[in-house]
């Protein structure tokens, strides 16, 4: 383990814990647990995105223990410090960054009377719903989570996306055996797997839910049962809320608040798919960890 010092203006030091986690099929996992200064009022595990390596959401990790609550970060098998040293030859399912690594994070942060939050970033709103017990969850709140399909999408990125899925995609993966993501600069490069179950289930308006094939996994949806809140950005291209809206649904029976950002409203400036997790998003990072706080009072008052 190795710990990294960390302190903000207010010279409250955050303290990182670098950690392998286990998953259930034995496959290692790279996290980082960052502690808060106080003692803390209820542990947080970020779901990251498709291809974004866990030091992006750094700034929020620090920023949510200095607000009192442990988080946990981690890169889901392939990507970022979990990755094989090579991607060509690697063999993995979309599916397993939920259903066993993100499972590994939320086991790890499991403690008995400690509420236990989850911040989901587009792929980490659908690994929700992918966990085998989503009952160790208190709430989660998710940003830029969407079904991916490209009718959603504005028409200049509809036709990006279906060159990269059409063209692109196709052509790289032939040669290189993975999905060079990285030369897109969208992030890290892609397990051959990821890439082709991910264009798959976007030609559907609901994404998985609409894949004949996935109905038992889809099914499973219905047992999530923990408040959620959905952020959106009106400029977020890849995940416009129209596109959060069709998948969200997919969480039946749970209570789902929907939040439409208007960042001109809002003042924010530009957001789009990844301005969730960038310095200036800060008021939305506290819109969130406020909500978390008034989740652990209304827990606290029914017990």
């Amino acid at each position: 383990m190795n710990h990294f010092p960390s302190t903000d203006a207010n010279n409250q030091a955050v303290r990182t814990e670098r950690l392998t986690l286990t998953a259930a099929d034995g496959y290692p996992l790279v996290a980082h647990r960052f502690h808060s200064p106080s003692p803390p009022r209820g542990h947080l595990v970020v779901g990251g995105a498709t291809a974004v390596p866990q030091g992006f959401y750094k700034r929020f990790a620090e920023h949510a223990a200095r607000r009192g609550f442990d988080v946990l970060t981690l890169d889901y098998r392939g990507i970022g410090q979990s990755a094989p040293s090579t991607l060509k030859g690697f063999r993995m399912d979309y599916l397993d960054w939920g259903r066993l690594d993100l499972a590994a994070a939320v086991e790890a942060m499991r403690q008995e009377g400690m509420p236990l939050y989850l911040v989901g970033h587009s792929y980490g709103g659908h690994a929700l719903g992918l966990l085998p017990d989503p009952g160790a969850v208190d709430g989660a709140y998710t940003f830029a989570t969407g079904a991916g399909w490209h009718g959603w999408m504005p028409p200049l990125e509809r036709l990006r996306v279906l060159f990269m899925w059409r063209v692109l995609g196709p052509v790289w993966t032939r040669m290189a055996g993975y999905l060079p993501w990285s030369r897109l600069g969208m992030g890290e490069d892609l397990p051959i797997d990821v890439y082709r179950q991910w264009r798959q289930w976007c030609r559907f308006p609901r994404y998985f839910f609409d894949d004949p094939a996935m109905r038992a996994t889809t099914e499973r949806f219905g047992d999530v049962r923990f408040p959620i809140v959905a952020v959106n950005a009106l400029d977020d291209a890849w995940a416009p809320p129209a596109s959060r809206d069709a998948f969200m649904a997919g969480y039946r029976n749970a209570e789902v608040r929907s939040v439409t950002l208007d960042v001109r409203r809002a003042g924010l400036g530009a957001i789009g798919h990844m301005g969730y997790f960038r310095p200036r998003a800060q008021p939305l990072w506290n819109d969130a960890l406020d909500w978390f706080a008034t989740q652990t009072q209304r827990r606290s008052a029914v017990v």
